[in-house]
């Protein structure tokens, strides 16, 4: 089996020599034989186990568990029991489709509730009665009215008052919010449709504003699923190829 340096390698994955250092002391590769001068000696396997580690966590999911199965994917293949590193991987693809339905079908509920098929019959309510009636914590309501998700009208007497629009969109965020949807991918969609009620939604939640500093996975919830699903595929290819070659 041909050797490599640990420059070698980087260079072969396309990463900085600390980086393969990283993965050794993170326990994401297989620890390496040491020359008498201490140097450290990689193979093909510890290549094929970067790249998968780095397929691993191009997409990088964190609800719900996910990021802590896929670094377990990851540790188990350094071991070298790939059969329980493949059982691993097909489990967290099939929780990365569950989310994704979840997803989807969240949008589905948000027509549902815009198109008036959830009858709200409710005058006005103040936030402690929207709180039980919409099983919602007091800190969530003023924490999404803290990041602008909804601007609720106040009495004379400085209560808030909450209209049958306001439970509407409540109900709008919450339900967005359950299937993991970021804050700021709830916001951006909940603006489109103050400007056109016609806007497609699915295409408002999944796509960032080109001047956001910082875009997360659940900015763009149901786009990150798809490549994570294709990403754990690839890495049942891979583990399945390392299996018979090692």
């Amino acid at each position: 089996m041909k050797k490599y340096k640990t420059s070698e390698v980087a260079t072969i994955v396309g990463i900085h020599p600390n980086t393969v250092r990283l993965y050794e002391e993170w326990g994401m590769i297989t620890k390496p034989e040491r020359q008498e001068n201490g140097y450290r000696i990689f193979t093909d396997l510890h290549i094929m186990q970067i790249k998968l580690a780095r397929t691993a966590f191009q997409i990088e999911i964190m609800q719900n568990g996910l990021r802590k199965k896929i670094i377990e994917v990851v540790k188990t293949t350094a071991t070298g029991d790939y059969d329980r590193a493949i059982l691993l991987t097909e489990d967290y693809l099939k929780q990365l489709q569950h989310e994704r339905d979840n997803a989807e079908e969240a949008i589905q509920v948000v027509h549902d509730i815009l198109s008036g098929s959830e009858d709200t019959n409710i005058l006005c309510m103040k936030r402690k009665e929207v709180s039980e009636y919409l099983n919602i914590s007091m800190d969530t309501l003023r924490n999404w009215e803290m990041n602008g998700l909804i601007q609720v009208k106040r009495k004379q007497n400085g209560y808030r008052v909450y209209t049958n629009d306001d439970i509407k969109r409540l109900k709008i965020i919450r339900t967005l919010r359950c299937a993991n949807y970021s804050l700021e991918s709830i916001l951006r969609m909940l603006k489109q449709l103050s400007q056109n009620s016609n806007t497609d939604i699915r295409s408002a939640l999944n796509t960032p504003n080109s001047n956001d500093d910082i875009i997360s996975a659940c900015d763009r919830l149901i786009l990150s699923l798809t490549y994570a699903e294709d990403n754990a595929r690839k890495i049942i290819e891979m583990l399945y190829e390392m299996k018979n070659l090692f």
